[in-house]
């Protein structure tokens, strides 16, 4: 059965949902995920164990209640999973209510004028009213309308909105209503789960599926123990500032990448949607963050090199074939580098090294 486990990635953003970015516009053009990684996943040039101090790792003992599965644990984790396999259905025949997602269309005028980045393009856009967050009153004018409906709208944009174009300005929607969206959590029963999990987790009724989450919920916490434990029992006498660099750039990185789609340059990006000023303001927000991920990271090197654990290709391979159930990592590789995913593959080795070595009480 293929186990799925916490590891700790090198930004304090998840690496995965990261990977739907592919446009890299950085400030620094010479960033790439793979730039300080060496070909044995370590950071390049840099020996950890000249600043960790480690402590007792081999034989670490877990305590049962620090590992224990509870019902509510489980039943939180098939709920969530329910959730993310939702049943969605496209509703014409009724209007629309508060609450309400919807798939719509429009286009946006100033003065008659249609502005850079105010349409959907024909493309849709899935909206939920009274959650995403539009301008002024936006989605609660769609109330009482029905779809297959067009119709305009009135709205004026914030005076400190980010765009000197549109900074204050009244604008027109012309909005198309394409369907409602309901959503319903499916049933748990042994169809469901051998349709859908059977090929990904191997499991083909709930029972199955219910044992292999235990384990993965058990696999987590024991992991996250480990992480808590090196931290607290290891002494680092200083972050080597390439590492730190590092996870500032990743950040711009991450948040140029989401501006580049919304077709936004980068601070008028983040004074909207993410509440600060500047780039500047951006890493001190991130600032203590970064700096546990890189001492956590110095920590797992400092193991890795006293364990001579060093991740190869084909551990990569095994780590998507057990973790990502795939076996192409071939996009991601493009995207982050060989050597990017040798860290990540390392990092979850040297969990798993202390994990098989450790007294489970």
């Amino acid at each position: 059965m293929n186990k799925k486990r916490t590891i700790l990635l090198i930004v304090s953003i998840v690496l995965i949902t990261a990977f739907l970015f592919t446009g890299c516009n950085s400030q620094d053009q010479k960033f790439t995920y793979s730039r300080d990684i060496d070909n044995n996943g370590y950071w390049r040039g840099i020996k950890a164990s000249n600043y960790v101090e480690l402590g007792t790792y081999i034989g670490l003992s877990i305590p049962k209640n620090t590992y224990t599965v509870t019902e509510d644990e489980l039943q939180s984790n098939l709920t969530s999973i329910l959730q993310d396999h939702l049943v969605k259905t496209d509703v014409y025949d009724r209007d629309v209510v508060y609450g309400d997602t919807l798939n719509i269309d429009y286009i946006g005028r100033v003065d008659g004028v249609a502005f850079e980045g105010g349409s959907t393009g024909g493309n849709g856009a899935d909206v939920t009213i009274g959650v995403t967050n539009y301008i002024d009153d936006f989605l609660e004018q769609l109330i009482g309308h029905m779809p297959k409906e067009t119709f305009d709208i009135e709205v004026t944009f914030p005076e400190d909105y980010g765009d000197e174009q549109l900074n204050g300005k009244d604008a027109i929607f012309t909005i198309t209503i394409n369907h409602i969206v309901e959503s319903s959590i499916p049933e748990l029963t042994d169809e469901f789960v051998n349709a859908t999990f059977s090929e990904s987790n191997g499991w083909t009724t709930v029972e199955q599926m219910k044992s292999g989450l235990t384990e993965n919920i058990k696999d987590t916490k024991v992991s996250e123990y480990i992480q808590d434990y090196l931290t607290a029992n290891s002494t680092i006498k200083e972050i080597p500032q390439m590492i730190l660099d590092f996870q500032d750039e990743a950040i711009i990185l991450f948040y140029q990448n989401y501006a580049t789609q919304y077709q936004m340059e980068l601070d008028d990006f983040l004074k909207q949607y993410v509440g600060v000023e500047n780039q500047q303001q951006l890493l001190e927000q991130y600032k203590e963050d970064n700096e546990k991920v890189s001492e956590m990271h110095l920590v797992i090197q400092a193991v890795a090199e006293d364990a001579k654990i060093k991740a190869t290709k084909d551990d990569v391979q095994n780590y998507f074939e057990n973790y990502m159930q795939t076996d192409d990592y071939s996009q991601y590789e493009e995207i982050y580098g060989l050597n990017y995913l040798k860290l990540t593959t390392l990092v979850q080795m040297v969990l798993d090294h202390i994990q098989d070595n450790a007294v489970f009480e």
